[in-house]
Protein backbone atom coordinates (compact mmCIF):
# COMPACT_ATOMS: atom_id res chain seq x y z
CA UNK A 1 0.00 0.00 0.00
CA UNK A 2 2.74 2.78 0.88
CA UNK A 3 6.45 2.83 1.55
CA UNK A 4 8.41 4.85 3.18
CA UNK A 5 12.11 5.26 2.60
CA UNK A 6 12.82 8.30 5.19
CA UNK A 7 16.38 9.23 4.45
CA UNK A 8 16.60 12.76 6.64
CA UNK A 9 13.93 15.49 8.02
CA UNK A 10 14.77 18.11 10.22
CA UNK A 11 14.69 21.96 10.62
CA UNK A 12 17.78 23.61 12.99
CA UNK A 13 18.35 20.33 14.00
CA UNK A 14 18.11 16.54 12.78
CA UNK A 15 14.71 15.12 14.09
CA UNK A 16 14.05 11.84 11.90
CA UNK A 17 16.36 9.72 9.82
CA UNK A 18 16.97 6.63 8.40
CA UNK A 19 13.60 4.65 8.47
CA UNK A 20 12.30 2.30 5.88
CA UNK A 21 8.65 1.28 6.54
CA UNK A 22 5.80 -0.48 4.68
CA UNK A 23 2.44 -0.31 5.63
CA UNK A 24 0.22 -2.77 4.10
CA UNK A 25 -3.55 -3.81 4.16
CA UNK A 26 -5.11 -4.72 7.82
CA UNK A 27 -1.98 -2.91 9.01
CA UNK A 28 -2.13 -1.56 12.74
CA UNK A 29 0.82 1.18 13.84
CA UNK A 30 1.01 3.48 16.60
CA UNK A 31 3.97 6.20 17.06
CA UNK A 32 4.52 6.12 20.53
CA UNK A 33 6.80 8.91 22.32
CA UNK A 34 7.11 12.06 24.11
CA UNK A 35 6.11 15.70 23.08
CA UNK A 36 8.27 17.18 20.49
CA UNK A 37 9.87 13.71 19.11
CA UNK A 38 8.62 14.01 15.64
CA UNK A 39 5.48 11.42 16.05
CA UNK A 40 3.14 13.86 14.17
CA UNK A 41 5.87 15.11 12.00
CA UNK A 42 6.58 11.00 10.94
CA UNK A 43 2.59 11.17 10.61
CA UNK A 44 2.46 13.72 8.43
CA UNK A 45 4.65 12.81 5.83
CA UNK A 46 3.38 8.95 5.95
CA UNK A 47 -0.21 10.93 4.96
CA UNK A 48 1.63 13.03 2.48
CA UNK A 49 1.37 16.60 3.94
CA UNK A 50 4.68 16.42 4.92
CA UNK A 51 7.25 16.87 1.38
CA UNK A 52 10.02 18.80 3.20
CA UNK A 53 12.15 15.63 3.63
CA UNK A 54 15.03 13.62 2.13
CA UNK A 55 14.00 10.41 1.14
CA UNK A 56 10.89 8.77 -1.06
CA UNK A 57 7.11 8.12 -0.42
CA UNK A 58 5.74 5.47 -2.90
CA UNK A 59 2.51 4.41 -3.01
CA UNK A 60 0.46 1.63 -4.82
CA UNK A 61 -0.87 1.91 -8.02
CA UNK A 62 -4.34 2.14 -7.79
CA UNK A 63 -3.53 4.52 -4.99
CA UNK A 64 -4.61 3.75 -1.37
CA UNK A 65 -7.41 6.39 -0.08
CA UNK A 66 -5.97 8.09 2.70
CA UNK A 67 -7.76 9.58 5.74
CA UNK A 68 -6.47 11.72 8.23
CA UNK A 69 -7.88 12.99 11.93
CA UNK A 70 -6.19 16.06 13.24
CA UNK A 71 -5.77 16.29 16.89
CA UNK A 72 -8.07 19.67 15.96
CA UNK A 73 -11.73 18.52 15.01
CA UNK A 74 -11.98 21.09 12.62
CA UNK A 75 -15.14 21.55 11.81
CA UNK A 76 -17.25 24.03 10.05
CA UNK A 77 -19.18 26.05 12.80
CA UNK A 78 -21.29 27.88 10.56
CA UNK A 79 -22.80 24.25 9.39
CA UNK A 80 -24.70 21.28 11.63
CA UNK A 81 -22.91 18.31 12.10
CA UNK A 82 -24.56 16.51 9.89
CA UNK A 83 -24.06 19.51 6.81
CA UNK A 84 -19.98 19.09 8.02
CA UNK A 85 -20.57 14.97 7.11
CA UNK A 86 -22.19 15.82 4.07
CA UNK A 87 -19.46 17.48 2.18
CA UNK A 88 -17.62 14.04 2.16
CA UNK A 89 -20.70 11.85 2.37
CA UNK A 90 -22.09 10.37 -1.01
CA UNK A 91 -25.60 10.78 0.66
CA UNK A 92 -27.74 11.57 3.12
CA UNK A 93 -27.88 8.21 4.35
CA UNK A 94 -24.52 8.00 4.40
CA UNK A 95 -24.10 10.62 6.99
CA UNK A 96 -26.63 9.16 9.15
CA UNK A 97 -25.67 6.05 8.97
CA UNK A 98 -21.73 7.35 10.23
CA UNK A 99 -23.22 9.16 13.20
CA UNK A 100 -25.39 6.51 14.34
CA UNK A 101 -21.79 4.31 14.84
CA UNK A 102 -20.19 6.97 16.59
CA UNK A 103 -23.47 6.80 18.53
CA UNK A 104 -24.06 10.97 17.81
CA UNK A 105 -27.27 10.36 15.47
CA UNK A 106 -28.99 12.55 18.08
CA UNK A 107 -26.36 15.38 17.41
CA UNK A 108 -26.84 15.06 13.89
CA UNK A 109 -28.57 18.48 13.90
CA UNK A 110 -26.27 20.74 16.61
CA UNK A 111 -23.70 22.72 15.39
CA UNK A 112 -19.88 22.54 16.78
CA UNK A 113 -20.16 25.16 19.31
CA UNK A 114 -22.49 22.75 21.19
CA UNK A 115 -20.42 19.80 20.85
CA UNK A 116 -18.07 18.65 23.71
CA UNK A 117 -14.60 18.00 22.46
CA UNK A 118 -14.95 14.28 22.55
CA UNK A 119 -18.41 14.77 20.80
CA UNK A 120 -16.39 17.18 18.06
CA UNK A 121 -13.77 14.39 17.98
CA UNK A 122 -16.36 11.43 17.09
CA UNK A 123 -17.76 13.61 14.73
CA UNK A 124 -14.40 14.18 12.42
CA UNK A 125 -13.39 10.69 12.73
CA UNK A 126 -17.26 9.83 10.99
CA UNK A 127 -16.25 12.56 7.95
CA UNK A 128 -12.87 10.24 8.00
CA UNK A 129 -14.54 7.13 7.80
CA UNK A 130 -16.93 8.83 5.01
CA UNK A 131 -14.05 8.59 2.86
CA UNK A 132 -13.86 5.14 2.87
CA UNK A 133 -9.99 5.17 3.41
CA UNK A 134 -7.69 1.88 2.95
CA UNK A 135 -5.27 3.80 5.22
CA UNK A 136 -6.69 6.31 8.48
CA UNK A 137 -4.11 8.33 10.34
CA UNK A 138 -5.37 9.47 13.62
CA UNK A 139 -3.28 12.05 15.43
CA UNK A 140 -3.89 11.55 19.29
CA UNK A 141 -7.94 11.22 19.40
CA UNK A 142 -7.65 10.45 22.97
CA UNK A 143 -5.68 13.55 23.93
CA UNK A 144 -6.98 16.25 26.22
CA UNK A 145 -9.94 13.85 27.06
CA UNK A 146 -10.85 13.35 30.52
CA UNK A 147 -9.96 9.14 31.29
CA UNK A 148 -13.96 8.20 31.12
CA UNK A 149 -14.07 10.08 27.65
CA UNK A 150 -10.92 8.90 26.42
CA UNK A 151 -11.79 5.35 27.39
CA UNK A 152 -14.80 5.74 25.15
CA UNK A 153 -13.08 6.99 22.31
CA UNK A 154 -10.44 3.83 22.61
CA UNK A 155 -13.50 1.49 22.41
CA UNK A 156 -15.38 3.16 19.27
CA UNK A 157 -11.81 3.34 17.78
CA UNK A 158 -11.63 -0.34 18.43
CA UNK A 159 -14.91 -1.40 16.99
CA UNK A 160 -14.91 0.62 13.94
CA UNK A 161 -11.51 -1.17 13.07
CA UNK A 162 -13.26 -4.79 14.08
CA UNK A 163 -15.76 -3.99 11.48
CA UNK A 164 -13.03 -2.75 8.97
CA UNK A 165 -10.43 -5.42 9.05
CA UNK A 166 -8.78 -4.50 5.90
CA UNK A 167 -8.24 -0.82 6.74
CA UNK A 168 -4.79 -0.01 7.63
CA UNK A 169 -4.49 2.44 10.48
CA UNK A 170 -1.42 4.31 11.92
CA UNK A 171 -1.83 6.00 15.34
CA UNK A 172 0.18 8.84 17.15
CA UNK A 173 -0.24 8.42 20.80
CA UNK A 174 1.76 9.17 24.12
CA UNK A 175 0.26 5.73 25.71
CA UNK A 176 1.28 2.67 24.65
CA UNK A 177 -1.48 0.57 26.68
CA UNK A 178 -3.95 2.85 24.15
CA UNK A 179 -2.01 1.13 21.05
CA UNK A 180 -1.33 -1.93 22.50
CA UNK A 181 -5.31 -2.58 23.07
CA UNK A 182 -6.53 -1.70 19.65
CA UNK A 183 -4.49 -4.26 18.61
CA UNK A 184 -1.46 -1.96 17.01
CA UNK A 185 2.29 -2.79 16.68
CA UNK A 186 4.52 -0.06 18.51
CA UNK A 187 6.84 2.44 16.49
CA UNK A 188 8.54 4.21 19.52
CA UNK A 189 10.92 7.15 19.67
CA UNK A 190 14.08 7.08 21.90
CA UNK A 191 12.70 9.33 24.90
CA UNK A 192 16.45 11.26 24.38
CA UNK A 193 17.29 11.76 20.55
CA UNK A 194 13.66 11.27 19.42
CA UNK A 195 15.25 8.52 16.90
CA UNK A 196 13.06 5.63 15.96
CA UNK A 197 13.64 2.81 17.87
CA UNK A 198 12.90 -0.59 15.35
CA UNK A 199 13.56 -4.33 17.28
CA UNK A 200 17.01 -5.49 17.00
CA UNK A 201 18.24 -1.89 16.08
CA UNK A 202 17.08 -2.28 12.63
CA UNK A 203 16.68 0.40 9.37
CA UNK A 204 13.16 -1.29 7.78
CA UNK A 205 10.26 -2.84 9.14
CA UNK A 206 6.89 -3.77 7.67
CA UNK A 207 3.93 -2.45 9.94
CA UNK A 208 2.71 -6.09 10.26
CA UNK A 209 5.81 -7.29 11.31
CA UNK A 210 7.31 -4.73 14.11
CA UNK A 211 7.34 -5.84 17.84
CA UNK A 212 5.19 -5.15 20.53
Amino acid sequence: MLELDLKEKGYDQRLLGDLNLQIAAGDRLALVGPSGCGKTTLLNIIGGLDRAFKGQRRLADPEPKIAYMFQEPRLLPWRTVEQNLRMVCSSRNQALDLLDEVALLEAACRYPRELSLGMARRVALARALALEPDLLLLDEPLVSLDPSTALRMLRLVETLLKKRPKMALVLVSHNPDDAVRIGAQLLEFDTATGEVLLPNNEKSASAGQLLV
